[in-house]
C-alpha cells in the first residue's frame, strides 16, 4: 500500500498550479503550504512537491470516480495548455474495465487518471 508520494519539481509554482486544476475534480485540494506543497483529500494526505531536480521517468496515477470525471479533467487540461499525453481510452490488455487518460506535469512526469469500475 502507498502511503504518500513526493516528486521534486523545477518550478513549484508552475507544479502546484498543474496539481491544483488537475487534481481539484477528484477531491484533492492543497493542504500543506509550506517549502513542500502537500495535497490531499478529506481522507489522505497522500502527494507532495518540492524543489529541486526532477524525479526522472516516474509514472504515478490518480483514482477517478467514473471516466466521465476523466474526460472533463483531460479536456480542460487542454484548454488550460497543459501537455496532453494519451486521450483516455480502455485500455483492454490491463482489464475490461481499466479507462485511463494520460498527461505531463511541468516537468515531464507522466500523470495518469484512471478508472478501473465498469461504466
Amino acid at each position: 500500500m502507498i502511503d504518500h508520494l513526493e516528486l521534486r519539481t523545477l518550478s513549484v509554482t508552475d507544479s502546484v498550479r498543474f496539481y491544483r486544476e488537475i487534481l481539484g475534480p477528484l477531491g484533492y485540494r492543497l493542504i500543506v503550504d509550506g517549502a513542500t506543497k502537500g495535497f490531499g483529500t478529506v481522507a489522505a494526505l497522500d502527494f507532495f512537491v518540492a524543489e529541486g531536480p526532477p524525479s526522472a521517468n516516474v509514472h504515478f496515477a490518480f483514482a477517478s470516480p467514473d471516466r466521465a470525471t476523466i474526460d472533463r479533467i483531460y479536456q480542460a487540461a487542454g484548454r488550460q495548455g497543459h501537455t496532453l499525453d494519451r486521450a483516455p481510452a480502455l485500455a483492454p490488455h490491463i482489464h475490461p474495465h481499466y479507462y485511463a487518460g494520460y498527461l505531463r506535469d511541468p516537468d515531464g512526469h507522466l500523470v495518469e487518471l484512471v478508472c478501473q469500475r465498469p461504466e
